[in-house]
């Protein structure tokens, strides 16, 4: 009989079962919908922002920058301050770590999807969530924490395999299909002139590289992850459909 031990490992990294095809196919959808729709990605859209600040106060403590807290706001909005040089390399990586930061995990997720490894999703999404926790420094932003932290508590622990599996296909799904809206609003702040302050803008103070060239960067490289997920999670489903007509 398989000691404790060996059964947590079974549990975390052993082989889910396989999700019946529709599931990448039915989670797409409603991923699309949350972040097409008006309400709905109002509220859903907090779950990107605590993951682009996440991005911001990751790469600001690699660089060597002294982090200070995360704040996060009720108009989904959010900001992370960190002390260190006002210029240089590494106030560049941080300023542009955040709008990258929902779909690189996005991507990452949909790797670790495709092996079955959808406990490990589980685990590094419970992480990311603790971290922001310790991080943030207002109490609206704990509140969405903590209310992320327990839908991930809820599904981890008593949901089955299936329901598990569809809830990572869908915030797979979401993060990266999300990452490139966030961009977009970004812009259209900009075009009115209400963004003069936008992680763009501070780039473009940075480096002397124009700021709309840094948005064409940011969702150039979002659409690059979102195609890259999207045919690791699609193609199983794609080819299994393939083969039965």
């Amino acid at each position: 009989m398989p000691s404790e031990a060996e059964q947590w490992w079974e549990r975390v990294f052993g082989t889910a079962p396989e999700p019946h095809i529709v599931v990448p196919l039915v989670t797409v959808t409603v991923a699309l919908i949350l972040v097409l729709s008006g309400g709905l990605w109002r509220l859903f859209r907090r779950v990107v922002t605590m993951v682009h600040e996440a991005g911001h106060a990751l790469v600001a403590v690699l660089a060597g920058r002294r982090l200070q807290g995360i704040r996060l706001h009720s108009d989904t909005s959010g900001v992370t301050v960190s002390r260190g040089r006002a210029t240089g390399t590494g106030m560049v990586l941080t300023t542009l770590a955040g709008y990258p930061a929902p779909a690189l995990l996005g991507l990452l997720f949909g790797a670790l999807v495709i092996t079955d490894l959808v406990v490990v999703v589980l685990g590094l999404s419970a992480l990311l969530t603790l971290g922001v926790l310790v991080m943030v420094r207002n109490l609206y932003g704990v509140f969405t924490v903590l209310a992320v932290a327990a839908v991930l508590g809820g599904v981890a622990f008593y949901a089955g395999p299936e329901i598990q599996a569809s809830f990572v296909y869908l915030i797979t799904w979401f993060l990266l299909l999300g990452s490139v809206r966030p961009i977009l609003e970004m812009q259209a702040k900009r075009r009115r002139g209400a963004a003069r302050d936008s992680d763009a803008d501070q780039l473009a103070r940075l480096t002397g590289v124009p700021a709309a060239l840094w948005v064409v960067v940011l969702l150039a490289f979002a659409a690059v992850c979102v195609a890259m997920g999207g045919y690791l999670m699609l193609e199983p489903a794609v080819s299994a459909i393939d083969a039965g007509s």
